[in-house]
């Protein structure tokens, strides 16, 4: 007999997702992913001016941020012909390197890792042979028998208090742990020191946007002026901090979390058969080399992959409306002229139309409409957005960095290229492109520094801020790659106003329910077949999920049924 387990809500960070599993037999036969709360930003928007649409979409998460902003200004960029500078690129660049190296670090170690790792196992641990596994694997200087001895003593205070703190509400203990009692007291080690380092990096974010989160953009290039001279400018003071900071994120990034990853990874191999889920991927790419105007150049390519086939990458056209469209058949929404047809960004409807259980409820209504978030498809097909997808993307590209970085680490796994379609490889393809972004960051910061010595300062284009010079319509579409997969606005714009603005986001990809024609999104099909040991304690169903970092903010938020203000936090 089946049974139904809720996790509500199963996200670490940035909550409101829902997942309802069927467990019978020891394994998941059917899944359920429910948003939980609405989302308005598009309503927000209208009528506004474009060139402000930035400041409001960047607010719609602080975890990723920065890419919403990006994406942003790139759709009004598109919409009115505006082409940014070489330098102002180049900047864009280095905020996104920064964004994504603090963002896969505290995932891995914050968010996902304690699906993996024995916090109270830790105490177990005899320092000494933690010392000697930690210098077996990285030159990582903090790695003494004294180091490790402290750090097991505030675990233990931790326990002993009764009050865990951040290591609240695991599931201690597990059947489905495996590391050995050192490996978890080194990986407790790593937790603590990357919330110390994951916050020196988007300073860099601060440097060129004045701030973290929510840093400063702007149509047209970046709000900031490079002068080596002049002290309110990016001068050779903040460039050498720039250049320092990310010399420092690399060497966290190859001397603690790849090793982490990859001896955690080893205790786990069996998760390369569990968790695939969709056969389906897509990215959007980013990180031009030769103006965002050439995806081709992209360090991350833009393509499609069908069924696994790694021998054929398909063409993304985000301006085509017979690829991306948006269904709502369970969605707590309705289109005007009815729900049987998806609907391009470009002509989305933002309707809300709740017809769900009041909460609490015990189960979601799933035969009906079961979840806040909509549900996108790409010429009707299912894709799977995100770290997996981009490094997927990018190795049946033929890009010889990514195929000889995902050689080597199948090679030290000694497991075959099908283990990256499941929950370890989508873990894997985070830290591994992590490592890869690391080194990237220093191409980008060097470039600047040439186009600088060289007298090339330029770092905006205004010539069409003037609204007077736009035509009395137009539309664009601005795309990049949140951490957590494809991430794309649509913009209508008419009479210099938002006349539309829709945003599609990783998770309306990846954790939208089922569409017209019953297809799962990722997180529902890759829970098909998880075992689950223990239904009070279904940490199965939260690796598989978590693989894929969920995060929800952007793509629910709050409102209330009848569309009424809810509340204003004032701060002060």
């Amino acid at each position: 007999m089946a049974s139904r387990v809720v996790i509500d809500p199963i996200t670490r960070i940035e909550g409101h997702l829902r997942i309802e599993v069927e467990v019978q037999n020891g394994k998941v036969t059917d899944a359920y992913s429910s948003g939980t709360m609405v989302r308005g930003f598009e309503l927000i928007l209208k009528g506004r001016d474009p060139r402000d649409a930035w400041a409001f979409t960047e607010r719609a998460c602080g975890v990723c941020t920065t890419v919403h902003a990006l994406a942003s200004v790139r759709t009004v960029e598109d919409a009115l012909g505006i082409q940014v500078p070489a330098n102002a690129e180049l900047i864009r660049n280095l905020m996104f390197c920064a964004q994504y190296l603090q963002d896969h670090v505290v995932h891995f170690y914050h968010l996902h890792a304690l699906d993996w790792v024995d916090i109270v196992s830790a105490l177990k641990a005899d320092p000494k042979r933690t010392s000697e596994l930690a210098q077996s694997i990285s030159n990582w200087p903090k790695s003494s028998t004294g180091y490790f001895s402290d750090v097991q003593k505030r675990i233990k205070t931790f326990v002993e208090s009764g009050q865990l703190g951040i290591f609240a509400n695991g599931y201690w203990g597990h059947s489905a742990f495996k590391l050995p009692a050192e490996a978890n007291l080194m990986a407790v080690a790593h937790y603590l020191e990357a919330l110390e380092w994951q916050k020196e990096i988007v300073k860099v974010h601060a440097i060129f946007g004045g701030k973290n989160p929510h840093p400063n953009y702007l149509v047209g290039g970046v709000p900031c002026s490079l002068n080596i001279n002049e002290v309110n400018a990016i001068n050779t003071d903040r460039l050498a901090y720039v250049g320092q900071l990310f010399q420092q994120a690399q060497e966290f990034v190859e001397q603690v979390y790849i090793p982490d990853l990859m001896a955690i990874a080893s205790f786990y191999k069996d998760w390369g058969a569990i968790g695939g889920g969709l056969s389906n991927y897509m990215a959007y790419g980013d990180l031009p080399t030769a103006g965002y105007g050439d995806p081709a150049k992209f360090k991350f390519p833009r393509g499609v992959i069908l069924n696994r086939n790694l021998n054929e990458v398909l063409p993304v056209d985000g301006k085509d409306p017979m690829q991306v469209q948006e269904f709502v058949t369970h969605s707590w929404y309705d289109y005007a002229q009815g729900n049987d047809r998806g609907k391009h960004p470009w002509d989305g409807e933002t309707r809300l139309h709740y017809t769900g259980p009041k909460p609490p409820y015990e189960q979601l209504e799933v035969a009906q409409k079961y979840s806040w978030i909509k549900t996108p498809r790409w010429k009707g097909h299912a894709m799977e957005v995100g770290p997996l997808a981009r490094v997927l993307v990018a190795y049946a590209s033929g890009s010889a960095e990514v195929k000889e970085l995902v050689g080597a680490a199948l090679t030290q796994l000694n497991v075959p290229v099908a283990a990256l379609f499941s929950t370890l490889g989508r873990t894997a393809a985070r830290g591994l492109e992590t490592k890869l972004i690391a080194g990237w960051a220093h191409e980008f910061y060097n470039q600047l520094l040439t186009n600088i010595k060289s007298g090339d300062t330029r770092t905006a284009n205004t010539t069409r801020w003037d609204p007077s010079t736009w035509p009395a319509e137009a539309r664009g579409v601005g795309m990049t790659e949140a951490p957590r997969g494809a991430l794309a606005h649509w913009i209508v714009i008419r009479d210099k106003k938002i006349d539309n603005y829709q945003l599609v986001v990783p998770s309306t990809w990846n954790a939208s329910p089922r569409d017209d024609k019953g297809q799962m999104s990722s997180y529902e099909s890759a829970l098909i077949g998880t075992p689950v040991a223990n239904t009070d304690q279904p940490i199965e169903v939260l690796r598989t999920v978590h693989s894929f970092d969920p995060c929800i903010a952007c793509a629910v938020h709050i409102h209330d049924e009848h569309g009424r203000h809810v509340h204003q936090v004032d701060t002060f």
